[in-house]
């Protein structure tokens, strides 16, 4: 993001054309446009440690790979704070991890 150096305004491109939001001063030079991470990154979450198992509830939770019907669980927030958090299992006898939206 960049910003004008005559009021400190942001510069957005408009038209093809570099301005200032609000000054209205334009600049030859588009801005360079950077995300600070992909999109696909908020799909990832950090699995919980082998020591840390027996610190989680256990449940009665069918596996889906190995079809044990034992599993740990945790939540965790990956969406935004309006939408329902997500939960997280994890089987106690293969380690296989899958969550569930609610």
């Amino acid at each position: 993001m960049e910003f004008c150096q005559k009021c400190g305004g942001i510069i957005v491109v408009k038209e093809q054309k570099a301005v200032c939001a609000a000054c209205g001063t334009k600049y030859a030079k588009k801005p360079k446009l950077e995300a600070s991470e992909k999109i696909g990154k908020r799909d990832m979450v950090a699995v919980i440690d082998e020591d840390m198992d027996n610190t989680y509830p256990i449940v009665d939770m069918t596996c889906p790979k190995c079809k044990n019907k034992k599993s740990y669980f945790w939540t965790t927030q990956t969406r935004a704070s309006d939408e329902s958090e997500t939960k997280f299992y994890k089987c106690t006898k293969c380690k296989h991890t899958w969550r569930k939206y609610r």
